[in-house]
């Protein structure tokens, strides 16, 4: 429960701050140009019965302004004058036009005016990224420096790729560090660069890998390798009852010879499969039973333990199944780069940076309408999951960054209702004279938000699934 808690106040923060700053670049472009902002609201203040549906409101003496904060927590909204949106307000378009109202403006100020939110989350972004580098610098463990190499699963062999390929880039550009970004290159690229037993050596590719399926497949397509050590155990633990002890490093598991993590979460992830076919206790008991081979200084140490089930286990090592034991991680064999920035280094580093997070983010989108990809659609769990289980300020504010970049984004996109929509019809109003008529502008909202509202309710439905394992 208390890691819920922390990463439900962290997105709560963030997506706050985020709605805030994005109306506040309505507000001020509409207050810039003499248009009459009628309310400013942090969440949705839908009414039901006789409740108007505020949690707190104020309106400042002498303001055309209420700002206030609403109970359902989806976002937020600028109410603006003569404004055909989200609020339906038909009646207000039904009286004569007043100076000050949104439809009275030049196209130029309207367009501005709807872009401003946008404007706002973007260059926002680029800010945090910029403070981030500034602040914690840049730290990764660069691929050209994982001297072990990677493990490659069969799709990844079938390329031509072999275990314990040390990955250094393709025909374009030097991988950085492994992340998401060197899956995209590889399934982009026509070459890629390697280091195999000491000599480098060029791997042809087709250019079109799947990206998604290398992301979703399990084992991934490249892992990086980890020796199967034991960096902790704990006490009364299945491993501690087995006699492993911190150091040991695991040789087999039921019989099968793993050298690596990714092998040994391999196994118990196969066992974990099992387990859902089990139906009684017994068969629950025989398959959480497994015999672990692991090496003790020089000694060689057979042992029957019986894994954790998961309403017992403690310390998460595959989804299902546990051990009791920490596994060595990357830093236990490899030292880090570090990459400091100075202030004004950091703006152009933290413009990079955003630029290659959006471009990526992008050039993903592509995979939305596929199958998979209407799968991995995820709603506000998903999004919150992102989260640390812990407040980590460094990562709170690269999510939020991250946050930032795709809330300018997706309102960007040419649909009615979202900021890319309004958008869409002032670029036709002002390069063909022509203003769409009202009427016409209410049915596109009307339409548009019957789109927003589907692909809310599929990607929190997607949410659902996966939390009750049907995805």
């Amino acid at each position: 429960m208390e890691i819920f808690l922390i990463k439900l106040l962290q997105f709560i923060l963030a997506i706050s701050l985020l709605v805030l700053l994005h109306e506040g670049g309505h507000f001020f472009f509409s207050k810039l140009f003499g248009v009459r902002v009628e309310k400013f609201y942090l969440f949705f203040d839908p009414s039901i019965g006789k409740w108007k549906g505020s949690l707190f409101k104020w309106k400042p003496k002498n303001s055309d302004t209420t700002y206030g904060v609403g109970w359902l927590p989806l976002g937020g909204y600028c109410k603006i004058s003569g404004m055909i949106d989200e609020s339906f307000d038909t009646e207000q378009m039904k009286q004569p036009e007043q100076p000050w109202e949104f439809r009275t403006k030049p196209a130029w100020q309207r367009l501005l005016i709807m872009i401003g939110g946008v404007l706002v989350n973007f260059l926002l972004a680029l800010f945090i990224y910029s403070m981030v580098l500034y602040t914690w610098g840049d730290e990764y463990i660069a691929t050209k420096d994982m001297k072990m190499g990677m493990k490659f699963n069969q799709e990844a062999k079938s390329y031509g790729f072999q275990d314990g390929d040390i990955l250094i880039g393709t025909e374009t550009a030097d991988f950085k560090d492994f992340s998401a970004d060197l899956f995209r290159d590889i399934s982009e690229a026509k070459q890629v660069r390697i280091v195999r037993a000491g000599q480098p050596m060029t791997i042809n590719l087709p250019g079109d890998i799947n990206l998604l399926g290398m992301l979703k497949s399990s084992p991934r397509f490249c892992q990086p390798f980890i020796p199967a050590e034991i960096d902790t155990v704990l006490p009364n633990s299945p491993a501690a009852k087995a006699g492993v002890r911190k150091g040991d490093k695991i040789l087999a598991v039921n019989g099968t010879a793993v050298d690596s993590w990714n092998e040994f979460t391999e196994q118990t992830g196969r066992l974990a499969d099992q387990m859902t076919e089990a139906t009684t206790q017994a068969d629950s008991l025989r398959l959480r039973t497994a015999t672990i081979v692991f090496q003790h200084g020089a000694e060689i140490k057979n042992s029957e333990t019986t894994l954790n089930s998961p309403d017992t286990a403690t310390i998460v090592l595959t989804p299902e199944l546990q051990m009791g034991v920490g596994m060595t991680s990357l830093l236990s064999y490899y030292q880090p780069t570090k990459v400091s920035y100075g202030f004004f280094e950091s703006f152009p580093a933290g413009i990079q940076y955003g630029w290659n997070v959006l471009s990526g983010y992008v050039g993903d989108l592509k995979y939305l309408f596929s199958s998979d990809g209407a799968k991995s659609l995820g709603g506000f769990g998903a999004i919150g999951s992102l989260f640390p289980p812990v407040w980590d300020w460094h990562m709170f504010w690269l999510m939020t960054a991250f946050l930032s970049i795709i809330l300018a984004f997706m309102n960007i996109l040419p649909i009615p209702a979202l900021d890319g929509g309004h958008v869409l019809f002032l670029l036709y109003e002002m390069l063909t004279g022509r203003k769409p008529s009202e009427n016409f502008m209410i049915r596109a909202e009307y339409v548009g938000f019957g789109i927003l509202i589907l692909l809310m309710v599929v990607a929190n439905l997607n949410d659902i699934l996966r939390w009750l394992g049907y995805m």
